[in-house]
């Protein structure tokens, strides 16, 4: 005969409703009980009927997360934050990596990944708003970043053209006045590569420095297109005192090409990149960054699409929250 619940809350001496909780890793039990319990689940051999439980309830405590590619080390270490968050209310997130193709996109919203999940956490690259909205059904979804900005739709994210600002302002402060930027996206402005240019541009401009499309290299968000880009920039003798990486990676990977061709950082060209990724802190020499608020958007967007789940948060107006940055100085640029 299959073990049950009751046979578990006996065993432990609790009641059913603590065996729940202990299941659903509820925040607020105390350890002693909750070891009671573990302990007559193992001796048990207990096995929870995680189908039969959704079915009763209607929830599944599950949270979908859709990335663009799960490789980039500032996804990764927000993937790692946003479960971290969501263990801490009782849930659990099961993450999907759409590498920017419209039909995961798509099967993202309306297919079996949805119906695991409560709600979703979604960074959407290629569809529509019109196209998220036609589909979205009745389960909550919080925007991530800022490729969408809809009113429709719950939104949390960072404030990009403010913070690539002060970080040229820093650059600019420290006698730079020959900014390299790279990563850029060519016709973008509403993306993260097109605020945080436009950011770039604000402080220049007030500062009095005149803009030149020469320092500005387009490329993709890797090291290695980092590296090429400023190799670029150095084979056609464009002159420069700085870089921003328009994030850390692309930072790091131009570093590297400029010490390994014998410029010196930061005496010859200063590094600035964006994330205040981990690795930032640990190169040689380590890196001055923005850091975006990488906890703050854990929080506050697990927080929120819960509170939509549960039904705490009113439906009639969707919310669009902006982290806190700090500037982090460091030896690549001081």
């Amino acid at each position: 005969m299959a073990v049950t619940m009751n046979d578990v809350a006996r065993a432990a001496g609790v009641s059913l409703k603590t065996v729940s909780n202990v299941l659903n890793d509820y925040e607020f039990i105390r350890p002693a009980t909750k070891k009671r319990v573990q302990d007559a689940i193992a001796e048990l051999g207990y096995e929870a009927n995680l189908t039969a439980r959704s079915l009763r309830s209607g929830k599944t405590r599950m949270l979908g997360l859709v990335l663009s590619d799960l490789s980039a080390p500032y996804y990764a270490e927000l993937a790692s934050r946003l479960m971290k968050a969501a263990s801490r209310r009782g849930y659990r997130v099961l993450v999907e990596q759409s590498d920017a193709v419209g039909e995961v996109e798509l099967n993202a919203l309306q297919g079996p990944f949805r119906q695991l999940t409560d709600g979703l956490l979604f960074t959407p690259l290629v569809i529509a708003a019109d196209t998220i909205a036609d589909r979205l059904g009745k389960k909550p979804l919080v925007l991530l970043g800022e490729h969408i900005l809809d009113p429709r739709f719950d939104l949390v994210t960072m404030k990009n053209g403010e913070a690539a600002a002060a970080l040229t302002a820093h650059l600019l402060a420290g006698g730079r006045r020959r900014i390299a930027v790279i990563g850029a996206h060519p016709d973008e402005s509403a993306g993260s590569a097109g605020l945080r240019l436009n950011g770039y541009r604000k402080a220049l401009d007030e500062a009095g420095v005149p803009f030149d499309a020469a320092l500005v290299a387009p490329c993709e968000w890797r090291r290695d297109n980092g590296a090429a880009a400023v190799a670029g920039l150095l084979d056609k003798g464009v002159e420069f005192d700085a870089v921003f990486g328009l994030n850390d990676v692309l930072a790091l990977g131009a570093m590297h090409e400029l010490l390994i061709r014998g410029v010196r950082v930061p005496q010859d060209v200063a590094v600035a990149g964006f994330d205040d990724i981990d690795e930032a802190r640990f190169a040689s020499p380590s890196l001055t960054t923005v850091s975006p608020g990488m906890e703050e958007i854990a929080e506050r967007s697990i927080g929120l699409l819960i509170d939509r789940i549960e039904g705490r948060e009113a439906e009639d107006q969707a919310a669009h929250i902006e982290a806190e940055f700090q500037l982090k100085v460091r030896e690549s640029a001081p």
